[in-house]
């Protein structure tokens, strides 16, 4: 499949989830398998992807990362190990 930006390729999977209900299950039940078969990438192990279903009375905020070195990170690259943000 074509290079997408990230926001393309949500809105292929909203667009996907909104035509077929067996999609949503799955995408909602196991999006790493999901994702991975529809586009073709491989996620890494240890990356991890939520899905979210809104309802009329939930809504969710998603914040962005800091971009804050934890302690862990900082202890590494002062041992001279490259820390790298995924």
């Amino acid at each position: 499949m074509a290079n997408r930006t990230v926001s393309e390729m949500k809105a292929h999977l909203v667009a996907r989830a909104d035509e077929s209900e067996d999609f949503r299950t799955r995408l909602v039940e196991d999006p790493k398998s999901v994702i991975s078969a529809e586009f073709g990438v491989s996620i890494p192990e240890g990356f991890n992807v939520q899905v979210h279903e809104s309802s009329a009375t939930t809504a969710h905020m998603v914040l962005p990362m800091t971009d804050r070195l934890t302690e862990g990170e900082l202890a590494e690259i002062a041992a001279g190990v490259d820390v790298y943000r995924v």
